[in-house]
């Protein structure tokens, strides 16, 4: 499966190079927090397919929402969420014998610790572990690295406001197991 994902997410950089990069990244945060919390040679590579594959569904994004230079009307940003479900789909697709499991992840990788993320607004323990792991990961390059709509925010201010929302969108532990891994390694956000 990780060959045909690889595959997916060269497709996924051939329509928009950003979201690979930003997907290589994750990739990276994701395992140094897997790393960190002790998962298993066999669960960090199912969690690196999953970080891998997180924004599959953008390939089913129309460019006008998926390339836009500024922030989202409301009915372009219920456009975007559809990419968890779509990404889903794709993996579903895959029929190999992770699909499952890396499609839930999938699906959930914006789901909110408190219920309030998408697309079916699951809650704590319920979100899959993976898919907290790329939510929390996904989140911190989100706000490190510039966009054309915002620039890339400092180390210190993106942590404060992961903390800010630590409960709420963010699992308590994991985001105590990122803070230690984060500080150590070579994906760290410059200071300021």
């Amino acid at each position: 499966m990780d060959r045909i994902a690889h595959s997916l997410t060269v497709a996924l950089g051939e329509r928009d190079q950003p979201t690979r990069q930003h997907v290589e990244r994750v990739v990276l945060l994701a395992a140094e927090l897997g790393t960190r919390i002790g998962l298993s040679h066999h669960e960090l590579g199912l969690l690196t397919i999953g970080a891998e594959c997180h924004d599959l569904g953008k390939i089913g994004i129309p460019d006008r929402i998926l390339r836009k230079p500024a922030a989202f009307e409301d009915d372009e940003r219920e456009c975007m969420k559809q990419h968890a479900v779509i990404g889903e789909r794709i993996i579903l697709a895959m029929g190999t014998e992770h699909s499952a499991g890396i499609a839930a992840v999938v699906r959930h990788h914006h789901e909110n610790f408190d219920g309030s993320g998408y697309p079916d607004g699951l809650q704590g323990s319920d979100i899959p572990l993976f898919s907290r792991i790329i939510s929390l990961t996904d989140n911190y390059d989100a706000m490190t690295c510039a966009r054309p709509y915002h620039p890339g925010r400092p180390h210190r201010e993106v942590m404060d406001i992961l903390y800010r929302d630590v409960g709420i969108k963010h699992d308590p532990d994991l985001l105590h197991a990122f803070c230690a891994a984060i500080e150590k390694s070579p994906m760290r956000a410059p200071a300021a």
